[in-house]
This record gives C-alpha cells, structure tokens and sequence, in this order.
C-alpha cells in the first residue's frame, strides 16, 4: 500500500502558507499542517484553511512551539495514526517547487522504502554566507557516514517512509530544532535506510521570515555533530562493512 500526505510545520508564516496550502492541493494530496506554538494572527489563518479544505486539510497543533523537529515529529505521530505510508515534508515558507511533487511522490512509489530527499539547486535569493556555510554541514554528514550517498541533509523538501521514522523515534532522542533534518537522514541511513536524491529548486523565503537562530541553531547542529561523530564511530565496523560490500 502506498498512501501518501503532505506535511508542513508552521510557525509564523501567516503569508505564505495560504500560496502553499493551495499549491499542494492542486495536486490531489492531503495536507497536515503542524501548527508550531504560532501567534493568534497566524493560527486565525490556520484555521480557516482547515475550514475551507474540509477532508483535505488537517491541522494539528501544539500549544507552545517546540521547534521544526518537534513539529515534523509530530506530523509523523498524526500521519501513522491516520494510516499513511509516507510523509512529504514541505516548508511553510514557500521556498520549496510545489511542482515538483509529483517527481517526490513518482520516486517514492518506485523507491518505498527509501527516504526522497531533495538536493536544492538555487537561485540570486540565496544569502551566499548560509549557502556557504551548508557545506561545513555537508562534510559532517559524510564524514558521519562514511559515504556521500547524502547529497543535502539539510532541505526540508523531502519524503520519508513512516514506520522507519516512528521507529527510530521510539527509541533515539531527535532533535528539536533545526538540527533535526540532517540529524534524521544520517540516522535513517545508519539504520539502512536508503537515501535518493532528487534536485530541485530553491529560493530565500517568498514572506522574508526565517526562524534560524544563529547562536542557538549553530550550537545545537554542532553538538549534533559531536554526538553523530561518536556514533559513527561505534558504528564503525558495520558502515565500512557496507561500504566494501557495495564497492
């Protein structure tokens, strides 16, 4: 069975998740938005999306914001309990190509077991110190794996399998924040789980808000790091394992 959902976590993004709502659901997918902890102007939105996509839109909701991770974590919980096979996670920005996810959904029927993840190919909107900056993240991740099967671990535009996911959690403090992206793939990864890339295209978000928080942000990814380095070196023996047998 192959049972697909549209997931966006949102926080503050009262200008654009309207543009997104109505972009995914022009391609004929049920959307869970996890509302993170927003503000009264923005769970007004929110709820009248819900309201006008009755059986098409359903909201979720946290009462205090817990952070990206807490959200996608929670957009997991919902999806498993409701039956769906396979989450699509979309940002609440508007910086992702809804029309490319019909390429997510088709990769994902061929691939079912595997985690989609989207590889950003960008344009002029891309602050040139974030882009740069990626890439410290990106050597991290293949040193942690061992492999550079990883392209971009850090785009939210992605489509996972449930049950790996809701697995993993079950017995693996994630983490919360924006940590949480490449935090779940080099784990997903570890547990066998297959990574597919697909490019696709980025901007530097339609409503200008960020919710990155330099100081708080950076610390956690690098203690992520740290933590993820241990771990693959526990691993060790097992991931060169795989790599000698798919040389």
């Amino acid at each position: 069975m192959f049972k697909p959902c549209v997931m966006i976590p949102v926080y503050d993004h009262e200008h654009a998740i309207g543009a997104v709502v109505e972009a995914v659901l022009a391609h004929g997918l049920p959307c869970m938005l996890v509302d993170d902890g927003s503000k009264p102007s923005c769970a007004r939105v929110l709820d009248q999306l819900a309201a006008a996509h009755p059986g098409s839109v359903m909201l979720v909701r946290h009462a205090v914001n817990q952070g990206k991770g807490g959200a996608v974590l929670t957009g997991f919980h919902s999806a498993a309990q409701a039956g769906y096979t396979h989450l699509l996670q979309v940002d609440a920005d508007g910086q992702h190509a809804t029309s490319d996810i019909p390429r997510f959904i088709a990769l994902a029927r061929l691939h079912p077991h595997a985690v989609i993840a989207g590889c950003p190919v960008y344009d002029e909107s891309v602050p040139k110190l974030r882009l740069y900056a990626r890439y410290l993240t990106h050597v991290w991740i293949w040193i942690n794996t061992l492999s550079f099967a990883i392209r971009d671990s850090m785009c939210g535009f992605r489509i996972y399998p449930v049950a790996p996911v809701v697995a993993l959690a079950s017995r693996c403090a994630l983490g919360k924040r924006m940590n949480f992206d490449p935090e779940i793939l080099v784990r997903l990864f570890w547990d066998g789980v297959q990574v597919v890339n697909l490019p696709t295209r980025v901007t530097y978000p339609s409503d200008g808000v960020s919710h990155f928080n330099a100081l708080r942000d950076n610390v956690l990814i690098s203690r992520m790091h740290t933590v993820l380095f241990f771990g693959m070196l526990i691993r060790l023996p097992k991931l060169l394992a795989r790599k000698w047998r798919s040389a």
